[in-house]
Parts: C-alpha cells; structure tokens; sequence
C-alpha cells in the first residue's frame, strides 16, 4: 500500500518528525561508556509514554524477526547494523553504536536512525564509515522531489556509498511510511535513474543507507532479530523521513539544532 497524505495531515507528520528527532538526540546526549543498552530502552519508553505517542516496535511482529519486537528502540552495536535487540550489554569507548527509533504520533510514523561512536576514541575506519552514509542520506533527500522517482533516490544514495568503496546490501532499505511503519513504496539502497514510482505531495518517505565494511551479507543473531555482518566487520545507519511537497522534500526528523 502507497499511501498520500492530505495537506492536513502534515502538521501531524511534522510533530512525529519533530519527536522522534528529538527523542534520538536526547538519547545520544544520554549515552556514553557504561551505558545499558536495556537502560536506552526504558529511557526511550518513558519519553514515549510521556509524548503521549506510541511505540512502532513493541508489538511489531514481521515475518523476518522473531516476534514480537517487544522493546522500544533499536540498538545496533559494532557489527550489528539492523534491528539491534536490546539487551544487557554496557557500552565500551570506541563502540559504534546506533539507534533507530520509529514513533507513531496523532495517526501519523516517523522513523530515524543516528550512528554515533561511544566515549572519547574516533577510529577513522568508523568515522569515515558513519560520513558516507549521512553524506548518502543528504544525496537521496536532495534527487526527492514532486515528480521524481525512486530509482533518482537509490541511485543518488548508491553512487554515494559505492565511490566510498563499501558494498550495498538492497535486502533491506528505505519505506513508505504514513498511518504505519512500513510500507510502499520500497527504497534499494542503490538503483537506476528514472525508474520506479513517480514520488507525489503528500508522500511520506523513511530513506535509510546503512553499509557495512567489508561485505553485503547479513546474518541474523540467535535473538531471532539482530541483522549482523556476516564477517564481523563494522556497520553504519543514518535514516530520516522525509515528506514530499510541492516545492520538493521537507525533512521531518531534523533535529532542532541542525534546521536551517
């Protein structure tokens, strides 16, 4: 299902973006060497609840995970890039970590996701890593636009990530969203110019290139949800929803400090 928002939904669209955003950053501020990642999940629940808004994990249960989800937040550390499965785990210095969130709000999803390095240490491999997919995110945004497709995205996403040199897994990648998480129209991570579904005012996009570096394939840990690289090697996840407009793509999950 591909579904367009009318213009009066988007005020909604933009208080999910706006909350979600600022529920990643708060996060972000919050984490640090020592911190549980079960500790990030209450956390994220508690803001939540307190939003008056609603989780879209807790009770998601699709065909790929095993399920239900049954946590709040996505915490994906080191090589895990994908539905990271909270659990009793203390960040180390030098960590990558990523969280993705996605939170309904009067009706309407919003979906992020920020990668981050813990404490005081950068590795350059990570921070290059990291820099390519938040450079991909902002060439994907930049080709959206009213009339536009969906292979102009994945092919500015791809052209990105591949002259970085990290290979593009398309199993998994950017969505439609609106009254639910998921939905049409799919988003490779890599594609075709011209090709695809024509982007209409009123779509809502989540547009997320996440890479790993040094392979394409996934595994799936023994939780039954964490997508991990096959070959142990460090992962990378920037997301944003977008909304189509009239005048081209309005990011919603901005943080505040990054608006123009």
């Amino acid at each position: 299902m591909i579904e367009i928002l009318n213009p009066t939904e988007l005020p909604r669209a933009r208080e999910a973006g706006a909350l979600v955003a600022g529920i990643l950053q708060t996060l972000r501020s919050r984490c640090g060497v020592g911190t549980n990642l079960l500790d990030i999940n209450l956390w994220a629940q508690s803001m939540i609840t307190e939003a008056g808004a609603l989780s879209c994990y807790v009770d998601y249960e699709p065909s790929f995970g095993r399920g239900p989800f049954g946590h709040y937040i996505c915490t994906s550390v080191n090589d895990a890039v994908l539905h990271g499965l909270p659990y009793d785990y203390a960040l180390a210095d030098g960590d990558l970590l990523t969280l993705d969130l996605a939170v309904s709000r009067g009706g309407v999803v919003a979906d992020s996701a920020i990668s981050f390095i813990v404490g005081g240490s950068n590795p350059p491999e990570s921070v290059a890593m990291i820099s390519a997919t938040e450079r991909a995110l902002s060439a994907g945004i930049a080709a959206a636009g009213p009339g536009a497709r969906i292979g102009d995205i994945s092919h500015a996403i791809g052209s990105v990530l591949s002259e970085a040199g990290y290979p593009i897994n398309t199993e998994f990648g950017g969505h439609g969203v609106g009254s639910t998480m998921h939905q049409d129209p799919h988003v490779p991570n890599t594609g075709r110019p011209g090709r695809g579904y024509r982007l209409r005012p009123g779509l809502l996009l989540a547009l997320e290139p996440w890479v790993m570096a040094d392979t394409a394939q996934l595994v799936t840990d023994a939780d039954g949800w964490t997508l991990r690289s096959a070959t142990g090697c460090r992962t990378a996840h920037s997301e944003h929803t977008i909304a189509i407009t009239n005048d081209g793509a309005e990011v919603l999950t901005l943080p505040k400090q990054a608006q123009p």
